[in-house]
Order: structure tokens, then sequence, then C-alpha cells
């Protein structure tokens, strides 16, 4: 059994680079420039090198599972900002929800207000009502007992 030998011919290399030229302005059109790939991005890029890699010479075992590996790690790192930015939210409201009924010091431009912690809204960006007037929380400097 006899191997051939498979080579691209010219017309099959510019229409694989008139490709990959496509697919990058696709990525990055409209786009501000990023220093991190996404997870979107790097499955494009897997999904082209796999379409058009050399039949002679495929993706090597090991260089696809570091490739995967790495795509599992950035799914898992995606996941992980994602629930600290949630348990962020979660501790800056326990925080501004802690301050109802205490004195609070805080900035509005150039005047600093104190006063008591009447009421608290709840959400990404918690506002306290101090001395009738609605504040971000924020702007609060520091919070003590009455």
């Amino acid at each position: 059994m006899e191997i051939q030998e498979y080579k691209m011919s010219p017309q099959e290399i510019a229409a694989n680079e008139q490709y990959v030229r496509r697919a990058n302005r696709e990525i990055f059109e409209n786009k501000m420039p990023v220093q991190t790939l996404g997870k979107d991005e790097f499955l494009k890029i897997l999904l082209t090198q796999l379409a058009h890699q050399d039949p002679t010479a495929p993706m090597e075992d090991k260089e696809f599972i570091a490739q995967m590996a790495q795509f599992s790690t950035l799914e898992q790192m995606s996941g992980m900002a994602r629930d600290f930015a949630q348990l962020k939210t979660i501790l800056i409201g326990s925080e501004a929800q802690a301050s109802l009924g205490k004195g609070v010091e805080l900035v509005d431009g150039e005047e600093i207000i104190q006063g008591t912690v009447k009421a608290v809204s709840r959400g990404d960006n918690p506002e306290i009502l101090v001395n009738g007037s609605v504040y971000q929380w924020d702007q609060v400097t520091s919070v003590f007992a009455e």
C-alpha cells in the first residue's frame, strides 16, 4: 500500500488564507482590543485549527489535550470570576444593611455629611437614606455606633 503525499494547491492555500482573514475580521471588527481571549474566541481558534490542519500532519494528541485543558481552565476561571462578582455584591449589600440605624460619615462632592442611616436599598449599588437624602453606599467613608 502506497501512501500518497497531499500538498495544498496554491488556490487552496489562498482560499485558506482568505478564510482565516475573514474569520479574524469577524472576531475583531468593531471590538476594542482585549488582553485575554474569551472562551468564544478560544473555541473559534481551535475549530479553525482543526478544520484547516494538514491531513498528512494532524494535530498531535498531546497538543489537543493541552488545548482542551486550557479551555477547561478558562471556563473554570470565568465561572470563578462570576462567583466572585456575585459574592462582592452580596458582601456590599450586607455591609450596607448592617449600617441601618448607625451613624455614618460620607462625602458628597466636597461636603462631608454625618447622620444616621434610616433606610437601605438593596441591589448591586445599595443606596442609603441619611438626613432625608439618598446617597450611594460607596460615598460612605466611615460607620460608627451612635
